[in-house]
């Protein structure tokens, strides 16, 4: 790992994101559970004790087929979804000191509006299908207390540049876009107040070939350009081969393998990872 990216910028511990109450035995034998389903009291764990650090300027991926728990962790992390246990601590919020799983929603608020983004893969849930590019961009920035039109009219116009939305479509709704451009005007949109941790669930699902190498060489171009540290969810390993500094391997709420992509694909442990390799040659 290079030295720019040494430097921590979100640690997690032990994240665990339950669907019900939890009995005796799937608390005390997790060996009882069917994959991630408890049968004695028909809980979910779809997360289970995840734990991993994110460099500063890292892209870190996170890969797992359907209901491996990869979109849950992104979700609970953004609070979209509310943690059952473990520890967040993000380095420029309260110098790291506090657990982030735990503040007020005020602080969440706070925390989702200046210094965490989110691209989903359904846009939407990240933009105003019936407002303007534009005006999804200055939405963010009003949240987190943007006034002057002007300067935030220009600061959207700087962002829809990155991601290459055309001038003449800027004041245009994104339920008229393609899936390619929708996910650009979210990015847009995630960037504006310069976060330091992006997260990105699934961002190239359902585009054709040609659009998700747009953007996906937007996102590397993001990243060698302002440095921010993400965190990419996919289904495939195609994807974070392409993009992701390191690498967790989920199946069932768990992380079972976790290193450096190069030596995740070049000498895979884990027998499911090692399919997951096996179908990309």
């Amino acid at each position: 790992m290079s030295k720019a990216i040494q430097e921590k910028v979100l640690i997690v511990r032990n994240l665990t994101r339950q669907f019900g109450e939890g009995c005796e035995k799937c608390r005390s034998n997790p060996g009882t559970l069917e994959r991630n389903y408890c049968p004695h009291c028909q809980t979910i764990y779809a997360t289970r004790e995840v734990s991993f650090d994110l460099y500063r300027g890292e892209i870190l991926g996170i890969v797992g087929e359907s209901g491996s728990g990869k979109s849950t962790l992104v979700r609970t992390l953004y609070f979209d979804q509310e943690a059952t246990e473990g520890e967040a601590f993000l380095m420029d919020f309260e110098e790291g000191r506090e657990n982030i799983l735990k503040v007020s929603s005020q602080q969440k608020r706070y925390l989702r509006d200046y210094l965490l983004g989110m691209v989903y893969q359904n846009p939407f849930l990240g933009l105003k299908m019936k407002f303007s590019a534009l005006s999804n961009v200055a939405e963010k920035l009003i949240a987190a207390g943007g006034r002057h039109v002007g300067t935030m009219t220009d600061r959207a116009h700087e962002l829809l540049d990155v991601v290459t939305i055309e001038d003449y479509r800027r004041k245009d709704a994104p339920e008229n876009f393609s899936g390619g451009m929708q996910q650009r005007v979210q990015i847009a949109k995630a960037l504006s107040n310069n976060p330091p941790v992006l997260f990105l669930d699934e961002v190239t699902t359902g585009l054709d070939l040609s659009v998700q190498a747009n953007v996906l060489d937007l996102i590397k171009e993001i990243q060698r350009n302002l440095g921010i540290s993400m965190v990419i969810v996919s289904h495939d390993l195609g994807v974070i081969r392409m993009l992701a500094d390191r690498t967790l391997v989920m199946l069932d709420g768990r992380v079972i393998e976790a290193g450096l992509t190069d030596q995740i694909l070049e000498d895979p442990q884990h027998p499911y990872t090692q399919k997951l390799v096996q179908s990309l040659l």
